[in-house]
């Protein structure tokens, strides 16, 4: 393989700006077609981007030569099938996040990928956006001293601009999206903890919900010990007053702390000298250092950016902090 030929399953909102263009913006890939059950925004789609190639089913995406990868894009609630037939199909995987439903859909995944010689990367795209891999930076440099614990806190109203705006609200439907804003937004947050600090000892949480909706969670509350010693705690509040609104991660060490928000491009560094504040420029597609990642993963180029197993990871954490693990 010397070029990555992408189909998309799944053009929607995500795959306008955020990925969608930069398939064709990285070296090495090409964007040939791309898959929506609604033919006509599949048509719509693939004329605005020039691609040359749309389809209404992922069968037929899957079925054309010309592709040696997919992006599947599409709601969580079919992810699992589409990845299984991608892997059948013998096309790689650059699979939307959170990976699936839930744990026991992400383990078949992960067993399916044994039995193939497919590759597969999540999308925790952030992994490789300038101000993250500047906090991981600082931390590798011990700026802050030896790290102690970490915090979180994203108090949001109901109507956030964190949230992507659809017109069927399916991230409020638990069978299309696997449990609310909560699992909309946390991996992305709970997968940096993890690439930052390393292997999970142990997690606790609780959730509790204003909607009668079963594991729509609007409020989860929770904490993560980690191997190295670092101790995290977490709020999540979808149901918070506009007044208390806040999204921010604050890291603390025995001689500083990190201080960045999860969507912003500003990193702070406090020290006893002082506070030193880091800018950043995301890219105008923010998932295109991952792409590019991705793409040399497939090339054989480089190592996987996010595995299956660290997929995983945070899906087996989401449940724990929801209070849902057995």
């Amino acid at each position: 393989m010397k070029t990555v030929k992408w189909g998309i399953i799944g053009c929607g909102d995500v795959a306008e700006v955020k990925s969608g263009p930069a398939f064709q913006k990285v070296k090495q890939s090409e964007l040939i077609a791309v898959m929506r059950r609604n033919k006509s925004k599949a048509e719509d789609f693939a004329k605005r981007h020039k691609v040359p190639f749309h389809y209404d089913t992922a069968a037929a995406l899957l079925g054309h030569k010309g592709i040696n990868a997919v992006y599947i894009a599409t709601p969580p609630s079919t992810h699992l099938k589409y990845t299984l037939m991608a892997l059948d199909a013998g096309k790689d995987v650059y699979l939307e996040k959170p990976m699936t439903l839930n744990f026991i859909e992400g383990k078949i995944i992960a067993e399916a990928l044994k039995n193939t010689s497919g590759k597969l990367t999540v999308a925790h795209y952030r992994r490789k956006l300038p101000a993250f891999e500047k906090v991981k930076q600082l931390l590798g440099e011990g700026a802050i001293g030896k790290v102690q614990c970490a915090d979180i806190q994203i108090l949001q109203p109901r109507k956030s601009e964190l949230i992507a705006d659809t017109d069927d609200n399916w991230r409020l439907r638990p069978e299309v999206s696997g449990g609310g804003y909560f699992y909309d937004i946390a991996p992305h947050q709970i997968d940096l903890m993890y690439h930052y600090f390393g292997v999970i000892k142990g997690v606790a949480g609780f959730s509790s919900s204003d909607n009668t909706i079963e594991l729509v969670d609007d409020l989860v509350n929770g904490i993560i010990h980690f191997e190295s010693g670092v101790q995290f705690r977490g709020i999540w509040n979808f149901t918070a007053s506009g007044v208390n609104k806040k999204e921010e991660c604050v890291i603390y060490g025995a001689e500083g702390s990190i201080r960045f928000s999860f969507y912003g491009e500003e990193v702070q560094l406090q020290h006893n000298n002082g506070t030193e504040v880091f800018s950043f420029k995301n890219p105008d597609h923010v998932q295109q250092p991952m792409i590019a990642a991705v793409v040399d993963y497939f090339l054989d180029k480089a190592e996987n950016p996010c595995p299956v197993e660290d997929g995983l990871v945070v899906m087996q954490t989401m449940e724990q902090l929801c209070g849902r693990w057995s």
